[in-house]
This record gives structure tokens, C-alpha cells and sequence, in this order.
């Protein structure tokens, strides 16, 4: 296979713990949780007061994927993460098809979480009375040019090196998880009549009591929806050639992402609903779009309000340093073993960081910002992610179930979840789980009413799968010409 130019340098293996935990949580933690288990009244009709329970569905998949995901990480701790394990467990075709989507899905949403930021600042300054500055903020070559500025800015920071990465988005986080926590004790301190006393009072409104009849099928679509706000911590395999202590860090790392982010998610979610009845929230989901900040600003003063609209904006921020990270080593991964042009892979050599992935990843997300601003559709690029990660998902279940029989090699290197009855346990009921939620989207997707066939995700999603197979057939092709034996080579793992 090509290799990389390591006389300039190589990665370094420079993310610690704590590091690679907040990666992973940044990843996962956006405007989702401000946004998304209210807006799913309107998303979901009849789900009602079962939003709790439709969260705890969604985990089960989630957390089998995440151990699905600890095993391989264990056994192949390298840049690009599922593209490698896939490759080397299961199949190059499709570690690298798979893993094209999923960067150009991850890539879009870098671009439209960028876009839907400048809002919240927008909504920042409208709550402090800043009108003009509001105003200017709502401009839409303003709105288009901050966007760019802010993701080229994370852009730098990702190429600047690790330990910079680190400074900026531990303290970042830091900071997510403590504005999180004025919603949490603002929705469990405040009475669900006392949010019905001020709405009276500010707009002559009052709570009509609601019942809603329990229907699984309903749950299930729910809960396919909530997981997407699970999807991020894969970016931790993603830097596994940067990872200290690899074969611990990276399945611990794994788990506090995905067990802290759930509890968090599952905590918020209930501090809301327990000051604001769930007939409210489906009553003005059906007429706006509506977020944990609106909500609570019925009983909260302006500054709290504040407050809390800050901590979104701040989750959505903390997105985009983590998926950067997570979309440029695929790129780097795929140079690295010659199925993408092999300059891709170039290592900056003071920095050791993959520069020219890191670049062409904002080339990338650039454009998701320049599709949100004049198609205006934010959402297409959102289930497009999705797609492309419940199918990488399932596509790592699937690798923990071959990896004895197609490489015995790395299945003796794994170090969690060792015995085999306990991983094809996890991975037989993940990828089942895994597949049904697939079903339930790609189903949502295509009964969808849009106004062109382009608006179905799914289709996109292939299209984009069409693209990858050129690529690598492209390249395999050329691998072949240089007499390499493709077979054996992609059974070991890339240099450290």
C-alpha cells in the first residue's frame, strides 16, 4: 500500500483520558437536547407524556453499539476508527463505503450546526436588548460570513496540535455541562403551577389537561428519532492513533461518553418536562419551533433566560472541534492506506497533525453552510448523518461477529469484553436493534412529503454511496497494478 510521508513526522499520541471522554461528549452534546425532545411532539404526534421512556429505548441500541465499537477499539486502536476496523474485520469495500458516508454526512452537519449557531447569539442579544445588534446578527451575509469565520476558526484550532485542542474544548465543556445544570435545577425547583400561573398571567392562557393513549409503534419512531442524539461518540475510535494508553483510554472513554451523555440527556429531558406539562409542549410544537430556553423563559427572569440560551449555543460550539477531529482522521485513514489520493495523509511536521484532511474536512463543511444559507432546508444534512451512522453502527456489530473467522490476528488483541459468548451476545442484539432502527427511518424518510426526491435523505444517502464505490474501485485498482497482495495487506493494521 501507499505510505505515508513519515519523515515529516506522524501522529502523536497525545490525547489523554479526559481528552478523548470530551471528544466524544462534545460530539454528542448540541442543540439536541435543547431542541430535540420537544420538537418531537411535532416530529412524532401522539408521543406525549412518553418522551422519557422513548429516550431509554433509544439507549439500548446506543450503548450496544458503543460496546460494539469498545471491542474493536481495543483490538485496532489507529486513526479512522470504524473505517479501520471495518477493513481489517470485515471487508475494505465496505469499512471504506461506509465510512464515506458517514464523513460526508458528518461533514454537512459540521457546516449546518455552524449555520444554525449564529441565531442563538442572535436570540442572546434580542433577550439583552440589544435590538440593532439582534438585527445585524439576523443579516444574511452577516449570518453567512460568522459561520465560516467560527468553523474556520476550529479548523486552525484542530490543526494547531492536541494539546491546544484539549485546552480548548475541555474548559468548553466545562462549561456546556454547568449552563446545563440552571435547566435542571430550574425545571425540578419550579412547580408545574406556577408555569401555569405565569402563562396565565402573561398571556390570559391556561393548561388544558391532555390525556394520551400508549402505542409502541408510536414509541419506536420516537425513539429511532432520539437516537440520533446518541450518534458522536465514534469520533473517540476516530483518533485512536492519538490516544495515550489506547487500549484502556479508548473503551473507557467510549463508555463515559455514552453513559454520561445519556444520564445527562435523560435528566434534562425530565428537568423540562416536570415544570411544563407535555400538552403545552405538543400544543406549541405544532405551531413553532420551540427549545428548553423558550420554555423555561415562562419562569425564569430575562437573565437566567440568558443564561440558558448561552448553553446552547455553547453545546453547538462545543460540536464542532470534535467532529472536525473525527471526519479528518477517516480522510487521513484512507490516504494512509492508499484508497484516497495518498497526499491527503501528509503530516504537518512541527504540529503532527493530518493538516491537509483537517483543511479539506472545512473545504467540506463549508459547503453544508452554503447549502443550509440558500436552500435553507437544515435538516437534510441531519438524516443523511443519521443514515450513514446507524449503518455504520451496524456495520461495527457485524465486524465483532466476523473478526474471528476473517482475522484472527487482531480478534486475539481484544482487551474488553473478552469472551466470545459476551461479544456475539452484545453484537447479535445490537446489529438487530441496530437494523429495525434503520427500517424505521429510512421507512419515515420515504413516506415523507417533500417537494423533490432530492428532500429524501436516503436517496442522497445512496447517491453518495454510488460515489464512494468509483472512488475505491478507482484506487483498488491501482493497488492491484502495483502487485501488492491486497488480502494480507488489509489484514494489518496501519503503522502507529
Amino acid at each position: 500500500m501507499e505510505k505515508n510521508n513519515k519523515q515529516e513526522g506522524g501522529l502523536s499520541r497525545q490525547l489523554g483520558l479526559i481528552g478523548l471522554a470530551a471528544t466524544g461528549i462534545c460530539s454528542m452534546l448540541g442543540a439536541s437536547v435543547y431542541v430535540v425532545p420537544f420538537m418531537i411532539q411535532r416530529n412524532v404526534p401522539g408521543i406525549g407524556p412518553h418522551v422519557l421512556p422513548a429516550f431509554l429505548l433509544a439507549a439500548i441500541p446506543a450503548l450496544l453499539a458503543a460496546a460494539a465499537y469498545a471491542i474493536l477499539a481495543s483490538a485496532m486502536p489507529r486513526a479512522g476508527g470504524s473505517y479501520v476496523y471495518a477493513s481489517r474485520g470485515l471487508n475494505p469495500y465496505l469499512g471504506f463505503v461506509a465510512s464515506f458516508s458517514q464523513w460526508f454526512g458528518l461533514s454537512i452537519a459540521i457546516g449546518v450546526i455552524s449555520y444554525i449557531i449564529i441565531p442563538f447569539f442572535r436570540d442572546i442579544a434580542e433577550a439583552m436588548g440589544w435590538q440593532s445588534g439582534a438585527d445585524w446578527l439576523d443579516l444574511g451575509a452577516v449570518r453567512l460570513g460568522l459561520a465560516l469565520a467560527l468553523l474556520w476558526l476550529f479548523v486552525w484550532i484542530n490543526i494547531v496540535g492536541l494539546r491546544f485542542y484539549e485546552r480548548t474544548l475541555i474548559p468548553l465543556m466545562i462549561l456546556m455541562f454547568g449552563l446545563g445544570i440552571v435547566v435542571i435545577v430550574a425545571g425540578f425547583s419550579h412547580r408545574p403551577e406556577a408555569f401555569a400561573e405565569n402563562l396565565l398571567a402573561r398571556e390570559g392562557r391556561r393548561i388544558v389537561a391532555q390525556t394520551a393513549r400508549f402505542d409502541f409503534s408510536t414509541l419506536l419512531t420516537a425513539a429511532a428519532l432520539l437516537f440520533s442524539s446518541f450518534i458522536g461518540f465514534d469520533s473517540i475510535a476516530q483518533a485512536g492513533g492519538e490516544a495515550k494508553r489506547p487500549q484502556r483510554n479508548l473503551p473507557l472513554a467510549i463508555a463515559i461518553a455514552v453513559l454520561g451523555v445519556g444520564t445527562y440527556y435523560f435528566i434534562f429531558t425530565a428537568a423540562v418536562y416536570h415544570v411544563v406539562p407535555w400538552s403545552f409542549v405538543a400544543e406549541e410544537a405544532l405551531q413553532k419551533d420551540i427549545s428548553a430556553p423558550g420554555l423555561l423563559g415562562y419562569i425564569l427572569s430575562p437573565g437566567w433566560a440568558v443564561l440558558i440560551i448561552f448553553g446552547a449555543a455553547i453545546a453547538l460550539i462545543n460540536d464542532l472541534p470534535a467532529m472536525l477531529l473525527s471526519v479528518s482522521r477517516l480522510m487521513f485513514a484512507w490516504a494512509e492506506d492508499g484508497i484516497f489520493p495518498k497526499g491527503v495523509a501528509r503530516i504537518h511536521p512541527q504540529r503532527n497533525t493530518p493538516y491537509r484532511a483537517i483543511l479539506l474536512s472545512g473545504v467540506m463543511a463549508s459547503i453544508g453552510i452554503l447549502g443550509s444559507h440558500w436552500a435553507g432546508d437544515f435538516f437534510l444534512g441531519i438524516d443523511i448523518m443519521v443514515t450513514s451512522m446507524l449503518v455504520n453502527f451496524l456495520l461495527m456489530c457485524v465486524t465483532v461477529i466476523a473478526l474471528p473467522y476473517y482475522n484472527p490476528k487482531l480478534a486475539s488483541r481484544v482487551a474488553v469484553f473478552k469472551n466470545r459468548t459476551t461479544q456475539l451476545t452484545l453484537a447479535i442484539l445490537g446489529a438487530a436493534l441496530l437494523l429495525v432502527f434503520l427500517i424505521v427511518h429510512t421507512t419515515k424518510d420515504l413516506r415523507a412529503e417533500v417537494d423533490a426526491w432530492y428532500f429524501h435523505s436516503t436517496w442522497v444517502w445512496l447517491i453518495v454511496l454510488g460515489i464512494a464505490s468509483l472512488i475505491f474501485g478507482w484506487k483498488w485498482k491501482q493497488l492491484k497494478d502495483q502487485d501488492i497482495n491486497l488480502r494480507e495487506a488489509f489484514k494489518e493494521l496501519p503503522p502507529q
